[in-house]
């Protein structure tokens, strides 16, 4: 089973690519973040005709995540537990069933959380821990668990291109890299870290300063394993060359295979 995930920033400014992206990469299940769209103005059809059930959590104008699969889920979950005050649309779960059981998989858009000297930083802070609890409960299950989407953490210096430019980033802020580990320390494996570990393996490049043209990236888009569903893994890497395409995303399709 191949599960992908993908900040789209605006499904409906890349709905073209989305489609291409579907029909040539073939996921049985597609993460999305930062649709940028409300529930009842998500292209559904179009998705739909190409063979993918579709379910949104989504917000007039920012955030909103998406869950594409060819098969229907059992049960879906929408909004991060712990917090009954955030009504920021960034997570949702879906469960379905397989041949070997269960296969619970997680769309993410966690905070930026710049400035770090404003109440974004703290928030995104608070979203990390109240992630943690909802993995660690999670995984008292035993099952097969993806948590992929946007993680706006650059876990280590070697995922960026210039750790220097970085420096006092909310994405690169000790606090933010701790957070990450503690997720990892959990019983979590970063898919492709555990796949690739080449340099210069990122999945993200800005639009300003010909960042892309110089390859100068970071990696903050993750899809993390409960111990179930790495032991299941076959297969992780980066579909870098969606960047390149006409109207791109700044982000870029991230995908692993699960022998489920």
């Amino acid at each position: 089973m191949k599960i992908a995930t993908w900040n789209i920033n605006g499904v409906k400014a890349r709905l073209e690519n989305l489609q291409s992206w579907l029909r040539e990469s073939d996921p049985d299940i597609a993460c999305l973040q930062e649709v940028k769209s409300v529930d009842e103005g998500f292209p559904r059809l179009e998705i739909e005709a190409l063979g993918y059930h579709v379910e949104t959590h989504g917000q007039k104008g920012f955030n909103g995540v998406a869950i594409l699969s060819k098969q229907s889920p059992d049960e879906v979950n929408r909004g991060l537990p712990g917090d009954d005050e955030d009504v920021q649309a960034r997570f949702m779960e879906a469960v379905f069933s397989t041949g070997n059981g269960v296969l619970r998989v997680v769309s993410l858009y966690l905070p930026n959380g710049n400035p770090v000297d404003t109440p974004k930083f703290p928030y995104k802070l608070g979203w990390m821990e109240r992630l943690q609890a909802f993995a660690a409960d999670r995984l008292a299950l035993e099952e097969p668990l993806v948590l992929a989407g946007d993680y706006n953490v650059i876990p280590e210096p070697v995922d960026c291109h210039d750790p220097k430019v970085w420096e006092g980033d909310a994405l690169f802020r000790p606090e933010s890299r701790a957070a990450f580990r503690r997720l990892e320390n959990l019983g979590f494996t970063d898919a492709l870290r555990a796949v690739h570990d080449q340099p210069k393996t990122y999945t993200f490049w800005d639009y300003q300063a010909g960042a892309w043209p110089k390859n100068n990236g970071i990696r903050i888009d993750h899809l993390m394993l409960s111990p179930e569903a790495a032991g299941l893994l076959q297969s992780a890497n980066v579909e870098k060359h969606v960047r390149g395409w006409e109207k791109p995303s700044d982000h870029v399709p991230v995908a692993i295979s699960l022998d489920v």
